[in-house]
């Protein structure tokens, strides 16, 4: 019988007050490469993050029931249970939110990516500065993430039919915040100035961001 990962109401508020107060927040992540595991944990812990790494399925459970991450960043195929296993268990026992990490995009890998209701899918080979916006934009919409696990809990899975990643303004949100030290707010406000100092709108202003960021992570593979 599985066990779940709930934490009493007190300790749930304590946690949210922490991650309101410090703007970065606890992240699982799974990979059985361990160059990956340790390039992904070095890298989110310099941007701010308290990171637990696992290089297999069975001890990232074990750890989301310990330490309770907010988010889980888990690659798919794995040996023993995959990260396809491990999102389900996070998502029924856990509600903790996850994005995959994958060499794989083929049409069924993704149409199960959608089914569990991974928040993006990254296709591997990555650099650490296209996932931490990544995951600054995950963090920076966490309200939402929150009431979608509540409703999770209590409803049957459904497939999402919304690309995560067209969600431009979360994203150039999270790119803001990660270069400037900022808070959301700070960064969404920033965002907005800048907008309006150009005649522009955020979202246009938050794509031509985005594509910037896109360029310059591909600078990095050259």
């Amino acid at each position: 019988m599985f066990q779940g990962c709930g934490l009493p109401g007190d300790q749930i508020a304590g946690a949210l007050e922490r991650l309101r107060v410090n703007q970065k927040g606890k992240i699982l992540v799974v990979d059985d490469d361990r160059l990956v595991l340790a390039t992904l944990t070095h890298g989110l812990s310099q941007a701010g993050y308290e990171v637990i790494d696992a290089d297999n399925g069975d001890d990232a459970i074990l750890l989301a029931r310990e330490h309770k991450p907010e988010l889980a960043l888990l690659d798919i195929r794995m040996e023993g249970k995959s990260g396809f296993d491990v999102a389900a268990y996070l998502r029924e026992y856990c509600q903790i939110p996850f994005m995959f990490l994958s060499a794989f995009a083929d049409e069924a890998t993704i149409k199960q990516v959608k089914e569990l209701g991974a928040l993006t899918y990254l296709v591997k080979p990555l650099d650490i500065q296209q996932i931490v916006p990544a995951v600054e934009a995950a963090f920076a919409n966490r309200p939402n993430q929150q009431a979608a696990s509540a409703a999770a809990a209590t409803a049957p899975a459904a497939p999402i039919e919304a690309d995560p990643l067209a969600d431009t303004i979360a994203l150039a949100v999270g790119i803001v915040m990660h270069r400037y030290s900022l808070t959301r707010r700070q960064a969404l406000e920033r965002l907005q100035a800048q907008a309006r100092q150009e005649g522009s709108t955020v979202l246009a202003l938050g794509e031509r961001l985005i594509n910037a960021q896109e360029v310059l992570a591909g600078l990095g593979s050259i």
